[in-house]
């Protein structure tokens, strides 16, 4: 019998908070609920803002919480043959295209079109979609480009993606914590447009990486805050494309700060480390989030 696969996946880039507790001590109640197992991974393919540090942070708050993992912890940053070897099928499937326009470059094509009375379509996150313009280049100029060493980023050709897939695509989504009832879920990657899944000097980004990871450690059940619902649908079409098994997925509510806004790394929430130092106890913490 194949034990359900559970996972808590941090990005070392600052002090775990209250939201990332909950989530951690979520996947393993939900875990061992279910007899299965949990696996603690660190997602730290951005090499320039996770740091060592903050590593030892998220081990330390996790210990602190009472939370238990299988060794070895997986940490992407070890593992870019992996994702390197996913990105050459998409490229050798015509699948991604290298997308050179720059930022202002994005912004000042957007602005163009908006001018002549166009509204640009925006991803969930209210994001402009990329304009995909270099999407047509010639291979002889592509490659031109790319031996020039002019920066580029391998996007997702999503249209091309969902004309081989062939069929409407759903993920199977879990409607409370007791994994007891499911319902199926429109996947819709359209809605993100050609997104980034790799750079010229990093082989991957956090959709390719994530579903990569997912199949590699037989991930069964994906336990997770809403904010990242809508980026299922791009996941779920990675996964139909490179041929990777579907897991099911759970997305939980956030935690909130007193504002109602979701908690961040970036604006100073009060961290783990600051509550333990300040003397609550892991039981205060379950209590704080819901648990």
């Amino acid at each position: 019998m194949t034990l359900l696969t559970f996972r808590f996946a941090p990005s070392p880039n600052g002090e775990l908070h209250l939201g990332h507790a909950y989530s951690a001590l979520l996947n393993q109640q939900m875990a061992k609920a279910a007899g299965g197992r949990l696996l603690l991974r660190i997602e730290d393919i951005d090499t320039t803002r996770c740091t060592p540090q903050f590593e030892a942070g998220i081990y330390r708050d996790l210990k602190w919480l009472g939370l238990g993992w299988e060794e070895p912890v997986r940490r992407q940053s070890g593992h870019f043959t992996d994702y390197q070897a996913a990105l050459d099928r998409l490229i050798g499937q015509e699948f991604v295209y290298p997308a050179f326009m720059s930022r202002s470059e994005i912004r000042a094509f957007i602005a163009d079109r908006e001018k002549r009375g166009r509204d640009w379509p925006r991803d969930p996150d209210g994001v402009p979609l990329y304009p995909a313009a270099d999407k047509a280049l010639p291979v002889k100029e592509r490659r031109r480009r790319i031996a020039g060493n002019a920066p580029f980023a391998w996007r997702l050709d999503v249209d091309a993606a969902m004309a081989h897939v062939g069929k409407a695509l759903s993920w199977t989504e879990f409607t409370d914590e007791t994994l007891s009832a499911t319902r199926q879920i429109e996947a819709r990657p359209r809605d993100w447009g050609d997104v980034i899944v790799a750079r010229r000097d990093v082989p991957t980004s956090y959709h390719l990486a994530v579903v990569v990871d997912d199949a590699l450690q037989a991930v069964s059940h994906v336990v997770r805050g809403k904010d990242l619902y809508a980026a299922t649908g791009v996941q779920r079409l990675l996964q139909e494309v490179l041929g990777l098994p579907q897991p099911a997925y759970f997305h939980h509510r956030l935690v909130l700060g007193p504002d109602g806004r979701k908690l961040s790394k970036s604006l100073g929430d009060t961290g783990l480390a600051t509550l333990r130092e300040a003397g609550a106890s892991p039981d205060d913490v379950r209590k704080l989030v819901g648990l």
